[in-house]
């Protein structure tokens, strides 16, 4: 299929470019950039007064399959990621059954590619059935397609067992995705202070997050194996990351959309809609978070999708099952952080794009080259969205099946016109 998306401000922030033009799309891949040469057939995408950026990578995105399907169907997830312009996505492993062996991870790999929509990038299971106790075959589910290994919000209580695994993944290359997170003092439902003695919610102090991220990097020193760190929630663990980066260990880590915009005063009366794993924390640490990911401290910005059905979120705080939608509010919710914290567009298209996509790095084989970029001869994978549309967030505007986000009722900026995936019209706006 050939493709022109005329007139639009095209920005990778990976190259600096940043220049109005057309760019060519044919065969899957970008054609050119620049000037269009005999462009004779095909679609035509008017730009005009729109970015055409690469397409979003989203570290932390739950599909709800396999065995989750009352929260949220692969069909209905992907389409939501195309519709906020991501068109490739890490799910971690805690569906049901757990991604623990290759024929799950290739049928999960399998069904994503015949719906012709966003890529999917699956983390293994760090341990069998995320219990913490043996070690999975990473070899073979590398080998079915996994990018990385996770306990996803399981953490592995057994530090030998956590050593051991550091050690298998470090020889082999691969890399440990962790939520720092105490298995013992993270069992609360909101962050400990004021806000929640005051509920009577138990809490989760940040010693829980830094306690977890000592362990990892003193055994990251020993073992030399290659950790992202999932979702930083607090000003303690940006400062930690900023010490083991300046030491030079090989770690990366995220942040979601609702810490970085959010606080635990906003649970307000209980508004279970705020029941967040990472809970949410004080405004001191939001404001670490916010200049951790300006200064490349923090790498990547995640939409941390988790959608969760009606029956389950309709509860009382503390029963309440976390999770929020957030695919098609990841773009809205980088523009709004990047126009507070005074960063340009292409170092706030940076934290969706060229970031992440550097996270992944040797685990996206030859899409390495191309991904979160906009380079000739690369994948094609673009999301044209005009930055002056607002729009606001309502249950009737998601396209993902869960419909319960902290930021209902927000006026967001910034609204995908198209997302083109692999060179295919994945969404286009009516």
């Amino acid at each position: 299929m050939k493709i022109l998306i005329k007139n639009g401000r095209v920005i990778d922030p990976a190259s600096g470019l940043d220049k109005v033009c057309d760019v060519s799309i044919a065969a899957g891949r970008i054609v050119s950039i620049g000037e269009a040469a005999n462009h004779n057939s095909g679609k035509v995408v008017d730009a005009s007064g729109c970015i055409v950026a690469p397409g979003f990578v989203d570290l932390a995105v739950r599909l709800r399959e396999p065995g989750h399907e009352h929260e949220g169907m692969l069909e209905s997830e992907m389409a939501a990621a195309v519709t906020g312009g991501i068109t490739s996505l890490v799910c971690p492993p805690d569906t049901d059954p757990v991604l623990d062996e290759p024929g799950l991870v290739e049928m999960l790999k399998f069904r994503a590619e015949k719906l012709h929509q966003a890529r999917v990038f699956p983390l293994g299971a760090l341990t069998v059935g995320l219990q913490g106790e043996t070690l999975t075959e990473m070899v073979e589910l590398t080998e079915a397609g996994c990018v990385g290994f996770s306990q996803a919000d399981t953490p592995v209580q057994n530090t030998q067992v956590l050593q051991r695994a550091f050690q298998y993944a470090s020889t082999f290359g691969y890399t440990v995705w962790l939520r720092p997170q105490d298995a013992h003092l993270g069992r609360g439902v909101a962050a400990s202070g004021p806000l929640a003695t005051r509920l009577g919610l138990s809490g989760v102090p940040v010693a829980a997050e830094t306690i977890a991220l000592h362990t990892i990097f003193e055994l990251m020193k020993i073992t030399g194996a290659r950790v992202h760190l999932c979702r930083l929630s607090s000003a303690a663990g940006v400062e930690l990351v900023r010490q083991a980066k300046e030491q030079g260990l090989p770690v990366t880590c995220d942040v979601s959309i609702h810490s970085l915009h959010l606080t635990d005063v906003d649970i307000g009366y209980f508004d279970s809609r705020m029941r967040l794993n990472p809970p949410l924390r004080q405004q001191r640490d939001r404001d670490a978070l916010r200049q951790g990911l300006a200064d490349g401290t923090v790498d990547a910005l995640v939409s941390d999708h988790t959608p969760v059905d009606e029956d389950a979120k309709t509860l009382p705080f503390a029963e309440a099952e976390p999770g929020a939608t957030g695919l098609e509010l990841l773009l809205g919710l980088a523009l709004k952080w990047g126009h507070d914290s005074g960063a340009s567009l292409p170092d706030t298209l940076a934290v969706l794009t060229s970031r992440p996509a550097k996270v992944l790095g040797a685990a996206l084989g030859t899409l390495q080259a191309s991904a979160g970029r906009l380079v000739p001869g690369g994948v094609a994978d673009v999301c044209v969205f005009d930055p002056q549309a607002e729009w606001t967030v309502t249950a009737q505007a998601l396209r993902s099946q869960g419909k319960h986000t902290p930021f209902a009722g927000y006026a967001l900026p910034g609204q995908v016109r198209c997302t083109i995936a692999a060179g295919q019209v994945a969404f286009e706006r009516a």
